[in-house]
């Protein structure tokens, strides 16, 4: 995605196939900001795309999973939060 994106000049995305949410996931962290993946009410429909497919549950758990990761690698700013200021006072004792 790094060499599309510095190639390019533009967004990459990533359109997800595979089975689980972990590299849909990854994508995110590997700087895709466009995300495709199917989406079926049961993979156990006939269709050719069913069992790749994202039931309700797992989109749920996609986009909880992507908000999460997003959150994890901050935006490279440090700040002390209100919940770290009274430990940091008595750590500087």
């Amino acid at each position: 995605m790094k060499t599309l994106k510095d190639k390019y000049k533009c967004e990459v995305g990533y359109s997800g196939h595979e089975f689980g949410l972990t590299t849909t996931i990854a994508s995110v962290c590997l700087g895709a900001t466009i995300i495709e993946r199917h989406i079926t009410l049961d993979r156990t429909m006939w269709g050719t795309d069913q069992m790749c497919s994202v039931e309700p549950q797992g989109l749920i758990k996609l986009v909880r999973g992507i908000k999460e990761l997003n959150k994890a690698l901050g935006d490279g700013k440090k700040i002390v939060t209100e919940t770290e200021k009274p430990i940091r006072e008595k750590l500087r004792k």
